[in-house]
């Protein structure tokens, strides 16, 4: 690679950080965080060293499903702002070095959108242009309940219209109905709204739910069901000739095999990016196990992509914890370990915790987490709040228990809101994760801190572009199946990680080879020059975490 690359693909050098706008700061103290809010913390997120936003949805909406129940792609919530407060807050962040990606939520509208509206009120396409906007079919679907994304909301994903007699398709909630994405009108609006916000200046997307782009045919007679990729090749397409720079990040949690078709193959004409579902569950599976074989075998499954691709990691998200591609008993390994209790757990398939509680609180083991997520080669991503380790609101229903107010100081409601405590859009997390134990105020300039640490990371990550763009090889060591030795190398540079995922302390040796006879050997966390070695001995406190970056002697890369 040329270090020219990371500024033209500038999404594999990258950190994203994922927020809500309605829980992250209150400007005008009624309860919701809004535009403003997130406006006057856009340095703080500059100063942590992330270098894209990705904003959950902020378009109008009942919210009735947390804002992914979207009646209008091209506003902004009222309750959040407007759009003249969303073009000063874009401009903001790219001031400050910082790119934004939007929710794409193009599955379903909710059952209030004008369009579905109309497209109940008759059943005729030839006299209704708005009915085949949405999936519906006259005949009875019969048991369908082992599709159903949400099996405590849902029994079926179809539901019978009082209106018109007939059911219409929602592989989520009922007042979420699917639109029929191979229905030229509908694609021609939903790139219209896409064309609007990168007018507006946004960077790309991060889109939602596209393992359910594949719809069931709705009228009898009909074979064949929607086809997800192209519609992704048209929504591709119209980004690149609309911004060339642009980026698309998919949620698709589907085996290695289906994930490459959705990056275009070959053709990487498709996602530029698709979150790693598998190696994340693999990992709660090592931690589980303090036992990194679980998490080798994800890393080396995953199937090579066009250099223009790439994985997003992550240790968590906005929605549950899922484990769905575990077994069933290694699912239950992971919540005995991590999330016991029937109360975190939810779907049956999947936990509601973040992940300090989930790890006992124990500095040394959410370090070492982190440590693993930003050394994996990928492209890492922040949930709003783990930068200083928040927790979960368990009393909350479902995935609402991690969609806490962001915690900013110890005074009242975290600093996130001067409105009384019944007037907040979610309820601040209690308990020793509450703001009087964890916020940013007492973080900041606390140099032992989760959030000194993470920001450190971060500041590591951009100086090596081998983190992003690195060849990953799994070294042999002689230490415990415990410890991960993973090795990221570039021409002629490379980084050298080392995580113990285990309590006991180990000592072990890797090799250091490719770099001549006298390699020049940094340790990236404590600055120090080690003495060239062609293997190296390491000694690793329980949960301990080494960096190492590699080079032949003489070459003067930095650091």
């Amino acid at each position: 690679m040329r270090i020219t690359d990371t500024s033209d693909l500038w999404w594999k050098s990258a950190v994203l950080y994922c927020l809500d706008v309605e829980t992250f700061l209150d400007a005008d103290g009624d309860g919701v965080g809004d535009l403003e809010g997130l406006a006057r913390r856009i340095d703080y997120l500059a100063d942590l060293g992330v270098t894209c936003l990705w904003l959950m949805p902020f378009y109008p909406s009942p919210d009735r499903d947390d804002g992914y129940d979207v009646k209008d792609y091209l506003g902004v919530d009222e309750r959040l702002g407007d759009l003249g407060r969303l073009v000063e807050l874009v401009r903001l962040a790219h001031d400050r070095g910082l790119r934004i990606i939007a929710d794409l939520v193009v599955n379903h509208t909710s059952d209030q959108h004008p369009w579905f509206r109309r497209s109940r009120a008759e059943k005729d396409p030839a006299r209704n242009p708005y009915r085949d906007y949405y999936v519906w079919r006259a005949d009875d679907p019969g048991d369908t309940s082992d599709q159903v994304v949400f099996p405590d909301q849902e029994d079926s994903i179809w539901t019978k219209d009082d209106k018109t007699g007939e059911w219409y398709l929602h592989h989520f909630y009922r007042h979420q109905p699917d639109l029929n994405l191979d229905h030229p009108d509908v694609v021609a609006e939903l790139l219209r709204a896409v064309g609007f916000w990168l007018q507006l200046g946004f960077d790309g997307f991060r889109v939602d739910g596209v393992p359910f782009f594949a719809q069931e045919p709705g009228k009898e007679g009909e074979d064949d069901t929607v086809d997800p990729h192209a519609f992704m090749k048209k929504l591709r397409d119209f980004i690149q000739l609309r911004r060339g720079d642009a980026m698309t990040l998919g949620e698709v949690n589907l085996p290695h095999e289906e994930q490459l078709a959705f990056f275009g193959g070959e053709s990487a004409d498709e996602f530029h990016m698709q979150f790693d579902f598998i190696g994340m569950q693999a990992t709660y599976l090592s931690m589980a196990r303090q036992d990194a074989r679980p998490l080798i075998t994800a890393l080396e499954a995953r199937p090579a992509l066009h250099r223009t691709n790439q994985w997003a990691t992550f240790l968590r998200n906005h929605d549950e914890l899922t484990l769905d591609k575990l077994t069933e008993a290694e699912r239950q390994e992971v919540f005995e370990a991590f999330g016991p209790e029937e109360r975190m757990q939810v779907y049956d398939r999947g936990l509601k915790r973040r992940l300090p509680p989930m790890l006992g609180g124990d500095p040394r083991r959410v370090r070492m987490a982190y440590s693993l997520l930003f050394s994996l080669p990928g492209t890492p991503t922040l949930y709003y709040g783990e930068e200083i380790g928040m927790g979960e609101d368990l009393a909350a229903e479902g995935r609402m228990a991690v969609r806490t107010p962001m915690q900013w100081s110890a005074t009242k409601n975290g600093g996130f809101s001067s409105a009384p405590p019944s007037r907040l859009v979610q309820a601040v997390v209690g308990d020793g994760y509450g703001p009087e134990h964890v916020n940013v105020m007492d973080q900041l300039h606390d140099p032992d801190s989760l959030l000194s640490w993470i920001r450190g990371l971060i500041k590591i990550r951009h100086a090596c572009p081998e983190l992003g763009w690195g060849e990953l090889s799994i070294l042999e060591h002689d230490g415990p199946h415990a410890v991960l030795a993973h090795r990221l190398e570039l021409e002629t540079t490379a980084i050298i990680a080392l995580h113990n995922l285990g309590a006991d302390p180990v000592t072990l040796t890797v090799p250091v080879e490719g770099f001549g006879e006298d390699p020049r050997v940094v340790d990236l966390l404590t600055h120090e020059v080690l003495d060239p070695a062609t293997r190296l001995s390491s000694s690793l406190e329980g949960y301990g975490v080494r960096w190492l970056r590699v080079r032949p002697a003489g070459d003067l890369a930095v650091p």
